[in-house]
């Protein structure tokens, strides 16, 4: 794997920060976008504040594009959602707008410029739980979304140079990890490290960990199963 520019969306703490210290080591130069500063300290760092769900996202992406230049990766590690709560509704539409808009957004800005160069990798970090669920149906419609939309445009740009990969992960020990119960739970660094082996294969798909995909994928059997008798 040839060290390039990344673009990393949420690089603050999680598994973006994470990723943001390993490809620096690797060689990368690295712009990070966020709510907030990152603290990170690197000649090869750049960066940049932008709410994903704020009204000028999609320009001052553009804007940092122009000015950073062409990105050869683009990670989008942003993510929201909490459990169900009936009396509070209203929050589901704002975990649709971060975790499917934003990507959407994000790639409507860096995909263009990847097609027209002939190369690029963009990821995006979906979910094993991107099925039907009890517990955070808004949390899963959004990250069905996402998988779809990105799978869908893997096949559409394969032929131009650009790969796709669609990221789907467990439980991984980050703010995100509201679960009582979290099998087969993985580190945000090795969650990066999982990035990293896919910028060198650039896969379609990858969920991981495979045993933990395994398990809802059964269990998503069992709700189908409810839903079809219900």
């Amino acid at each position: 794997m040839t060290a390039g520019h990344a673009l990393i969306i949420g690089n603050t703490d999680g598994i973006g920060r994470a990723l943001t210290t390993k490809l620096l080591d690797r060689g990368w130069t690295v712009t990070g976008v966020s709510r907030r500063a990152a603290v990170v300290e690197a000649p090869r760092f750049h960066g940049a504040i932008a709410d994903v769900a704020g009204a000028d996202y999609r320009a001052t992406l553009e804007a940092l594009q122009v000015a950073r230049g062409r990105f050869d990766v683009c990670v989008y590690c942003v993510g929201i959602g909490d459990l169900l709560d009936l009396d509070r509704l209203a929050g589901d539409a704002d975990v649709v707008r971060v975790n499917l808009v934003g990507a959407i957004e994000t790639i409507a800005v860096v995909l263009p410029a990847m097609l027209a160069a002939g190369r690029g990798h963009v990821v995006a970090l979906s979910s094993i739980g991107d099925g039907v669920s009890q517990g955070a149906p808004s949390y899963a419609a959004s990250k069905a979304g996402l998988s779809s939309y990105l799978e869908g445009l893997a096949l559409a740009v394969r032929s131009r140079g650009v790969q796709i990969t669609n990221l789907r992960f467990g439980f991984v020990d980050t703010k995100m990890a509201k679960s009582p119960i979290r099998p087969f739970m993985i580190s945000a660094d090795a969650a990066a490290d999982v990035i990293v082996r896919c910028l060198r294969k650039r896969p379609v798909r990858l969920s991981y960990p495979r045993r933990m995909a395994a398990l809802v994928w059964l269990l998503g059997v069992v709700t189908s199963i409810r839903i079809w008798f219900a």
